[in-house]
């Protein structure tokens, strides 16, 4: 059993910014609990020799993401321009050819972190007191104990545990803690209803990647950005890395019912395959290969996101009410008005949940 004035549900982007946010403000009374054995929570990157590829989100926009770059900027982590010069292909049916046409730059550009994503999260948790951060204890319940709400967590083995706070911040997905935690008192119906039915950011996606020594579609004139009816992939961008290995990703079209009804070894066939009809011959044999499917994790997704159009989500009803006002606050992503669903929109609901603190 701990006291702490706060408790953070999650150690994904938005537990650790909080926690980075409130040693900021000279808060130290706080435990982060984490299901996970790893943290990140979507953010996730190959950590092979291959180097650091995303699995989950890639990009932020700093000329309008300005919280979230100057976040960046005060932690000291490189960043890059998305490749996106040369032309794309189209796959529009499987009886044509890809089709290649101008290629689409955003502007403003996407950017990304060198050594991917979870590079943020470790430099985040190098930055805050790590004893104050426990894995593998999955939150189950949330009780009133007043003066304290108590927070019941379980190990892989079972066995439970009590921590009071004053306060919890929920960084979790509004579906994921409707699902998984159970609240005394109960929240209220409309609250429930609105989180049950406020859809996760990647949790129905599955995502494919392939690496290379060198990035041969470059020297095609090709961006390394596909479009495609025929799939498996619907969506291919370049995800090499300046100075490291070059590689190519995709986000699969095909849902996660039945994707789940098909082994790995053969999605990565079908993904090489359909690399080999945009890309050529030399994207038959990569040095390393990955799928992340969101939808089999179940710290991410529930029964619910099998099903979910994959969009992203209306903001989540904040602040929490009834006997649950100004003791709950959810931080997650979902929560954000601005930026719903992005990494951005984790530093923005962390913000404005703080505003009172």
């Amino acid at each position: 059993m701990q006291n702490v004035r706060i408790a953070i549900v999650g150690a994904g982007l938005a537990g650790l910014y909080a926690a980075y946010s409130l040693e900021k403000r000279g808060i130290k009374d706080y435990v982060i609990l984490e299901a996970r054995e790893v943290l990140g929570g979507r953010i996730a990157s190959t950590m092979s020799g291959v180097g650091g590829f995303d699995l989950g989100p890639s990009w932020f926009w700093p000329a309008f993401q300005t919280d979230m770059a100057r976040l960046v900027e005060d932690l000291e982590l490189e960043t890059f321009q998305q490749f996106e010069t040369g032309d794309m292909l189209l796959e529009r049916s499987s009886n044509q050819p890809p089709e290649r046409t101008r290629g689409y730059v955003n502007s403003p550009p996407s950017m990304r972190i060198a050594g991917g994503m979870y590079a943020l999260i470790d430099v985040l948790y190098r930055r805050i007191d790590s004893a104050r951060v426990v894995t593998g204890q999955a939150v189950r319940q949330l009780r009133m104990s007043e003066p304290h709400v108590e927070l019941v967590s379980e190990n892989a083995r079972g066995e439970t545990f009590s921590h009071f706070a004053d306060h919890v911040l929920l960084a979790m997905p509004p579906r994921l803690v409707e699902s998984q935690l159970t609240f005394s008192p109960a929240l209220p119906d409309e609250l429930a209803s609105q989180w049950r039915g406020t859809d996760t950011w990647m949790a129905p996606h599955a995502k494919y990647m392939a690496v290379f020594d060198q990035p041969f579609w470059r020297d095609q004139g090709l961006s390394g950005e596909a479009r495609s009816a025929v799939g498996p992939m619907v969506e291919i961008h370049d995800a090499s890395a300046p100075g490291g290995k070059a590689a190519l990703f995709g986000f699969l079209g095909v849902p996660a019912d039945v994707r789940s009804s098909v082994s790995e070894e053969e999605l990565m066939t079908a993904c090489r395959t359909q690399f080999m009809r945009l890309f050529g011959s030399q994207a038959d044999k990569p040095e390393a290969e990955f799928i992340k499917d969101w939808a089999r994790e179940i710290y991410t997704a529930t029964d619910s996101d099998q099903r979910s159009s994959g969009d992203h989500p209306m903001p989540a009803l904040s602040p929490i009410s009834g006997v649950w006002t100004n003791r709950v606050t959810g931080i997650g992503s979902e929560w954000s008005r601005e930026f719903t669903g992005y990494l951005a929109g984790a530093i923005d609901a962390v913000n404005r949940g703080l505003d009172s603190f």
